[in-house]
């Protein structure tokens, strides 16, 4: 696993990412990460994931099918 998304910055020559995890309650919780363009979308998801699980908000699906993962192109 990768560092966590709020120690790395965009100087670092990273992406950034858009991942959106689906909650129990219905919505989509969307989550901005760095990392390289190279990335494994695996990892990319785990990161969002324990970003959100750490949160207040309802529980996210652990469901990597269910996550949509989107690069961001400046």
């Amino acid at each position: 696993m990768g560092p966590r998304t709020s120690l790395i910055s965009v100087e670092d020559g990273c992406e950034c990412w858009l991942v959106a995890l689906p909650a129990i309650d219905g919505k989509q919780y969307v989550y901005r990460v760095y990392a390289p363009e190279d990335a494994l979308l695996a990892d990319l998801f785990w990161e969002a994931w324990h970003c959100h699980d750490e949160s207040a908000f309802p529980r996210a699906w652990d469901l990597f099918d269910a996550a949509l993962i989107r690069r961001v192109v400046a």
